[in-house]
């Protein structure tokens, strides 16, 4: 099961508390007092990791907490620090906080760290309350609770390229044609049920893009039909829209028809994403029918969509070379 969106409860570690004690030996009867300070709380750590790719760690195990500090001892030691607790989360996680619903932090890189929740300053022993006037003290402070709150994480992946269609368009065929992505494709709707992601390398240029397939959009997704729209949060971040029509009309509807509500569905989403640099493509290009439908497209919506066929291989060099060429 995909989970892009995970409710936390964390807490980090309480510091340790400072120690009462005065030295005690042999022939030293005053040795004045020598209580050690309590350890740091652990901190609460995020770490974005390039092996995880979605949320469901914490879905199912939604509370975590940092160690807490040792207790200060005899002869001036001080308590063990406690251990941190390292949370690993996909590149592209937004963290919210539950409270106020502000956007707390951002994890965009690989092996990039984040100190979440910071532990409780440990206690002081009373070898820090010695002075001259008061040679035997006996007073100590407790060790701070460490820093904690509810979180919402959410994963918007990290890619160069969005593909959007209807079901059935073609999305999955391409992006195994153009990647080494195995993603599922079938004569059937809604063969992608999570986002999948790929990348397109240039042995030429050396570059590599990232392409981001999400499930397929149906009219009146906004209303949730179909899956929704939830899973547009995964071209946000896309530099570029692919829009893969099918050119043959497989399912009885028109191409036209499935561009314009496309772009219906992304304006009731987010109008921003109406504002990226898209390519529109035209699937299935070796079917005899899609011809006419071309032609009437390009009248209609005066538009000249690249034809490509993910049966034949046919224009998907040509695609590559306009993706690489698009994205700096």
């Amino acid at each position: 099961m995909f989970i892009d969106e995970a409710r936390v409860c964390l807490r980090a570690g309480r510091g340790g508390d400072g120690c009462l004690s005065f030295r005690r030996e042999k022939f030293i009867p005053k040795g004045g007092p020598d209580g050690g300070d309590g350890g740091d709380g652990g901190s609460i750590v995020l770490l974005c990791d390039r092996n995880v790719d979605e949320l469901s760690a914490y879905h199912f195990q939604p509370q975590a907490e940092a160690a807490s500090g040792g207790p200060g001892q005899g002869n001036r030691r001080h308590g063990a620090r406690g251990e941190s607790c390292r949370l690993r989360v996909p590149i592209g996680t937004l963290v919210y906080s539950r409270l106020n619903h502000e956007l707390v932090a951002e994890l965009t890189q690989p092996g990039q760290e984040l100190i979440l929740l910071r532990g409780g300053k440990g206690g002081w022993g009373n070898v820090h309350f010695k002075s001259a006037t008061h040679q035997t003290p006996r007073e100590t402070t407790s060790g701070a609770w460490g820093e904690e709150g509810e979180f919402l994480f959410v994963l918007k992946t990290m890619a160069d390229v969005g593909l959007l269609g209807f079901p059935n368009a073609g999305k999955s065929s391409l992006l195994s044609r153009l990647t080494a992505a195995q993603a599922k494709s079938a004569p059937y709707p809604f063969t992608t049920l999570q986002p999948q992601v790929g990348v397109l390398e240039s042995p030429k240029s050396r570059r590599r893009l990232t392409l981001a397939d999400i499930p397929g959009i149906v009219a009146g997704a906004h209303e949730n039909r179909g899956l929704g729209l939830r899973f547009l949060r995964h071209i946000e971040r896309c530099s570029l829209l692919l829009f893969v029509l099918d050119m043959a009309s497989s399912d009885g509807r028109k191409p036209w028809d499935d561009y314009s509500q496309l772009l219906e569905e992304l304006g009731h989403y987010d109008p921003q994403l109406l504002r990226k640099k898209r390519f529109v493509l035209a699937n299935k290009m070796d079917r005899p029918e899609a011809q006419q439908n071309l032609r009437s497209f390009q009248e209609k919506m005066a538009l000249s969509p690249l034809a490509i066929s993910c049966h034949t291989g046919e224009g998907l060099e040509l695609l590559q070379r306009h993706l690489l060429d698009a994205i700096p």
